[in-house]
């Protein structure tokens, strides 16, 4: 059954019930209660000669006394539409599958056209905006901008565009990081683009304005990744080189700010010790995504056999077997999708 995501499902004088908008106070009388009531009795009626059901209650899609039987008939089994100028978003489909073992995961990587970070915000917009198109001819459900670049200029063109949920990775994350920290000093590493934009910074202020953020820029960490370098000497020494400064300024919370970084979490966490914790942004997207599948009534029945299915806008490179192996991923089907 798929389901409109503006559906609002609530409880109601002893029903579960479906409905376009939230009932309001006058919909709460007496006589509105004998309507739904009605509605119900009607479910149960056949329809009429003409294949007709009465619904006396017009905005009600469907009505029923227990929650678990309700929900069953809420399910959705179209795909997660995930995508992301390259493959490091990869990340953020590991967190999906698994949170959401029984969700078929569509991933679209623009390979043809990375790095984003040296692009325009306009052009940035355009890019985002045909691939979450591309998406939705694949029937997703809701779309994850796996991409740290985009979810900081593109967002709210996106969901201009496409009639589906819209979630990035900054705004979980800097709500993961403002509920983490205990000396209220975060520190936010990424890439130069992310970092100039500023994005964390405001969505940490605006969660609390009393927080101190400090930034830095890491661009030697995506090269060291798509090498492969992921438990290196090099790698450590990098990972210190740009580190050191945050730690010794009193930072208690590291936000990943770039999907390509979890790949690292392992190396950066042996440079910061125990006192200092991460927040992986692209984990903390995942729990989001859920978090909406879950309110909107969107989520696959647990009888659904979950998959990833992987295109890309031109050919893989070595990164994605760096990428298969660290995260151990089962890709189910990988295509190249062109663009213009």
């Amino acid at each position: 059954m798929v389901v409109n995501p503006t559906l609002i499902p609530f409880w109601f004088n002893g029903l579960w019930v479906v409905s376009f908008r939230k009932l309001s106070h006058r919909d709460q009388s007496s006589e509105s209660v004998a309507c739904l009531q009605g509605w119900v009795g009607a479910l149960r009626r056949p329809p009429n000669a003409f294949g007709a059901v009465h619904r006396p209650y017009p905005n009600l899609v469907a009505a029923c006394r227990h929650r678990d039987e309700f929900l069953r008939g809420m399910s959705d089994s179209r795909s997660i539409g995930v995508f992301d100028s390259g493959i490091g978003g990869l990340t953020v489909a590991k967190a999906l599958q698994e949170l959401l073992p029984n969700e078929r995961i569509f991933y679209l990587g623009d390979t043809a056209r990375v790095p984003y970070g040296n692009k325009s915000a306009d052009t940035v917009e355009r890019y985002s905006i045909e691939l979450a198109s591309m998406l939705i001819r694949e029937n997703a459900k809701v779309i994850v901008v796996a991409c740290n670049t985009v979810s900081s200029v593109a967002i709210p063109k996106l969901r201009t565009h496409v009639s589906v949920p819209v979630i990035g990775v900054i705004e979980p994350g800097a709500q993961a990081a403002v509920t983490t920290t205990r000396n209220r000093h975060i520190g936010v590493i990424g890439t130069r683009a992310t970092i100039r934009s500023g994005a964390y910074e405001n969505a940490l202020r605006a969660l609390n304005v009393h927080v101190r953020v400090s930034s830095q820029a890491c661009p030697l960490f995506v090269p060291l990744i798509e090498e492969g370098f992921l438990n290196d000497a090099l790698t450590d020494q990098t990972i210190k080189r740009y580190l050191d400064p945050m730690i010794a300024g009193g930072i208690d919370t590291l936000v990943l700010g770039c999907t390509h970084y979890p790949l690292l979490a392992g190396a950066i966490g042996r440079v910061l010790g125990e006192g200092i914790k991460l927040v992986d942004s692209a984990r903390n997207c995942a729990v989001a995504v859920k978090e909406l599948l879950d309110r909107q009534a969107l989520r696959a029945t647990i009888s659904e056999k979950g998959s990833l299915k992987v295109a890309l806008t031109d050919s893989a490179d070595n990164f994605l077997d760096v990428a298969k192996e660290a995260l151990q991923l089962q890709i189910s089907d990988l295509e190249v999708r062109s663009v213009l």
